[in-house]
């Protein structure tokens, strides 16, 4: 049955809330766009009149669309060439959704999406509810067909596997602008001391080049380990330039709420450093270099009005 005009912008109403669960989920733009597509010619085909809340009805078969997904996700991980990281999405990005409270924002940030990783698939989804949409555990429990009881002992879990001790330092543009600027200067030195002042002891540092650029492939961790990992990846050669195509130019970016360096050649966004900011120093680098991930955040940096670059790097 053809869709009416209400039943579409209802649908659209949602469009929205349901992309930026499914990128909580999927920790990837372009399969949680996949995801809403589905779920949308899944409302289409549905017998309409018998549903009685649609906001309901469409969560819960995109959560079981995620699920699926999720699953597959899994199995593809085992492959996958080196270390993997979510997608990176520039602050301001519609997919990311509600940053009301503390708890929406942390849940958003490449960190808690990269610990996310851990969580089982039920186990992500009721925390992704639970923590950034405030849904309630019988909500949830009626998602995932389980009792209420278990729901809250799958949210306990999976608390327990996310929480790292160390509370993220959150920053507006003008203070990642100022982080990203110190960072910058003392990866461009050549000297890894100033680089160990800025982490933390435990720091770690993960690439993710999906086979497609070379990448390390095992987590670098601890200050030293990581301040000499990225004082030879700022160390320029004729080499890097012909992989990226080019001298990129290096600009201060909020990305998934936090400071980011972003690089870009002529008009390509061909790598992204997130930095996990905490009280204590960086306690995180995670650079995206994999092309496929780039390229919606290379479509939302040609949009940005103002960019003032930082430096020439390589």
């Amino acid at each position: 049955m053809p869709l009416s005009t209400r039943e579409a912008d209802l649908f659209e109403g949602c469009r929205g809330r349901l992309e930026a669960i499914a990128y909580r989920l999927l920790g990837s733009a372009g399969d949680a766009e996949d995801a809403v597509q589905d779920t949308y010619l899944r409302w289409h085909s549905a017998d309409r009149e018998r549903i009685e809340t649609p906001e309901a009805w469409l969560t819960k078969v995109l959560t079981n669309v995620c699920l699926n997904q999720l699953t597959s996700a899994r199995a593809k991980r085992e492959t996958y060439v080196g270390q993997w990281l979510p997608e990176p999405v520039l602050t301001g990005d519609s997919m990311l959704g509600p940053a009301d409270t503390v708890e929406q924002r942390e849940s958003v940030s490449l960190a808690m999406l990269t610990l996310m990783e851990r969580l089982s698939p039920n186990e992500r989804v009721v925390y992704v509810l639970r923590e950034a949409f405030g849904h309630s555990h019988r909500e949830i429990a009626e998602i995932l067909d389980l009792t209420e009881s278990n729901c809250q002992q799958v949210y306990r879990r999976a608390k327990q596997h996310v929480t790292t001790g160390r509370s993220r330092t959150e920053v507006d543009a003008a203070a990642a602008r100022k982080l990203v600027e110190e960072f910058l200067a003392a990866a461009l030195s050549g000297d890894t001391e100033p680089l160990v002042r800025m982490l933390t002891d435990d720091a770690v540092g993960i690439a993710d080049g999906g086979g497609r650029v070379a990448a390390r492939k095992t987590p670098v961790i601890g200050a030293l380990g990581v301040a000499r990992y990225l004082r030879g990846l700022f160390r320029p050669t004729e080499a890097k330039r012909a992989i990226v195509g080019g001298r990129p130019v290096a600009y201060a970016a909020v990305v998934n709420g936090g400071p980011a360096v972003l690089f870009e050649v002529d008009g390509r966004v061909v790598g992204v450093v997130c930095l996990d900011a905490t009280a204590d120093g960086v306690e995180a680098i995670h650079l995206q270099v994999n092309p496929d991930k780039l390229g919606r955040i290379t479509r939302q940096w040609a949009a940005e009005a103002s960019r003032r670059p930082l430096a020439q790097v390589w």
